[in-house]
């Protein structure tokens, strides 16, 4: 189970408590709800059979080269009751192995990790976490009955942290449906079975807590929150809802103790059953893929574009070959939908494109020069990291005596080779250089250093520092609060908009 401790500010407020200030109208109609199921015996009942506890094994060798190191504890996801026991034998079969540098070698050793997951085909296919069965040489899956069957990998998304496994069996085995996860609403009852400590199939109720819960443990995060008591072991297990459909993958809890505290997270089975049905079919996630680097749109870069509202997500950078260049969107564009989707702010785009299908034509509505525009793209099939980790690598973004910037507390420079070589720049940069920052300023407060470059400014490129005045200055006659600048710096590429002073052309009012 992936566990998140909050910081000490975070677990202040749950102790918060507040009183009504004011009376209730009299007028105000009472909620009502249905009531709580008199038990959940029977739902239980019939869905255990078909959740199951996944085993997984590793093998931890020795270090080569220093036998008295200490072995490392593996890195076995959490979940296993016996971590504590792990940590103890390994440093007890340590110090009996005596010193020196002589001394035998550690053997190698097995670690064990548990988990939960639950059948989905009668054929034998059964769905849990990725970080449940990560790194393991053997998997191994327990029925209800007892029963323990050798598991096969199928196929497994570390994006989205799923994983197909399949057993086989004399006879068909028990199974669940998927549920449609849009239908969950918030306080719904639902109920968690998994794996909790190793100690076998376990069933809690509670309710649909929240939706749409981003933790940042990825760029597709949609999480469905619920207060079913979630511990370590649940991972991979199914959250059903009332009609006994899976509705979401038991997967994360947030709690400073280790234990549940009521915030579980799970992934909602509308995105698990679209990457688990391609696991089935291709072996690995298909997700659609536009190409293009975005940050979050904020109100100061809203305002210095004409936008009416900080909505959208900002192209930062276009990915060489990829859909988005292949359909003329550059950095700088706006995206405000993507096929027929409204992009409320960044984090949904992400998950929008992923869930569109590889080859797609789809239209794109874009906010660029002032008005609004659509392109048609074709989408690609996501490339893997490490893919797109080389691709970030290559192709540097469009980047004599400094020259103050006036009202920015900036000096820039232009590219000349001695300057390249101070900053340590490529042949191929373009732009202008940020020689120098004054404190408390607008460029400061961004975290501008000397050595990034200035690239664009209201999203014309700049190549001399007149060139980058005069952009200053006409978002100033257009009594912009904010100019925006393209800046390269050593993690990419971002849009950075500047506080503009009142200060007249021409004039630096700040120090330095």
């Amino acid at each position: 189970m992936r566990l998140f401790r909050p910081t000490a500010a975070r677990a202040a407020l749950l102790g918060l408590s507040f009183a009504l200030t004011a009376p209730v109208a009299s007028w105000v109609q009472p909620a009502t709800a249905r009531g709580a199921p008199d038990s959940f015996a029977d739902l239980a009942a019939k869905l255990l059979p078909a959740v199951v506890n996944v085993s997984s094994s590793q093998t931890i060798a020795a270090k080569a080269g220093n036998p008295n190191a200490t072995p490392e504890m593996p890195t076995f996801p959490p979940g296993s009751p016996f971590e504590q026991f792990f940590k103890d034998f390994l440093n007890h079969n340590h110090q009996g192995q005596g010193g020196g540098e002589d001394g035998p070698a550690a053997p190698a050793r097995r670690a064990q990790s548990l988990g939960s997951g639950f059948i989905i085909d009668p054929a034998g296919y059964v769905v849990t976490n990725n970080h449940v069965i990560e790194g393991a040489d053997e998997v191994s899956v327990t029925l209800q009955d007892g029963t323990t069957l050798k598991a096969e990998i199928v196929g497994r998304d570390e994006s989205g942290d799923l994983a197909l496994l399949k057993v086989k069996s004399d006879k068909p085995l028990p199974t669940v449906d998927f549920g449609d996860s849009s239908q969950s609403r918030v306080g719904d009852w639902v109920l968690a079975i998994g794996n909790p400590f190793g100690l076998g199939g376990t069933v809690t109720a509670g309710i649909v807590s929240a939706r749409g819960r981003d933790i940042h443990q990825g760029q597709y995060d949609d999480f469905i929150q619920t207060d079913a008591a979630i511990n370590r072991g649940n991972s991979g297990g199914p959250l059903f809802n009332m009609d006994g459909q899976v509705i979401g993958i038991n997967t994360a809890i947030f709690s400073p103790s280790g234990g549940s505290i009521g915030i579980g997270f799970s992934i909602p089975s509308n995105m698990a059953k679209l990457t688990i049905a391609q696991i089935k079919q291709y072996g690995h996630a298909r997700r659609g893929w536009l190409g293009v680097k975005i940050q979050q749109v904020t109100p100061d870069i809203a305002e210095s574009l004409g936008l009416k509202d900080a909505s959208g997500a900002m192209v930062a950078g276009v990915t060489d070959g990829g859909p988005a260049e292949k359909s003329k969107i550059r950095a700088g564009d706006i995206i405000l939908k993507f096929d027929g989707q409204d992009v409320k702010e960044m984090h949904n785009l992400p998950r929008i494109v992923a869930d569109a299908d590889v080859g797609k034509d789809v239209p794109v509505v874009l906010w660029r020069d002032g008005k609004e525009l659509i392109v048609q793209t074709t989408l690609a099939e996501r490339p893997a990291d490490a893919q797109l980790a080389s691709a970030d690598a290559g192709k540097p973004a469009d980047a004599a005596k400094p020259t103050s910037i006036a009202g920015l507390g900036l000096k820039v420079a232009p590219m000349t080779p001695d300057i390249k070589e101070k900053f340590q720049l490529q042949d191929g940069q373009k732009g202008v250089v940020i020689t120098d920052v004054s404190p408390n300023t607008s460029a400061a407060e961004r975290g501008l250093k000397p050595g990034d470059v200035i690239v664009e400014v209201q999203q014309a490129e700049v190549s001399t520092p007149d060139d980058v005045q005069k952009q200053v200055e006409a978002a100033r006659k257009a009594d912009r609060k904010f100019v925006l600048m393209l800046v390269q710096r050593e993690g990419g590429v971002q849009y950075v908009p500047l506080s503009l002073s009142k200060a007249p052309a021409g004039k630096d009012k700040q120090p330095g």
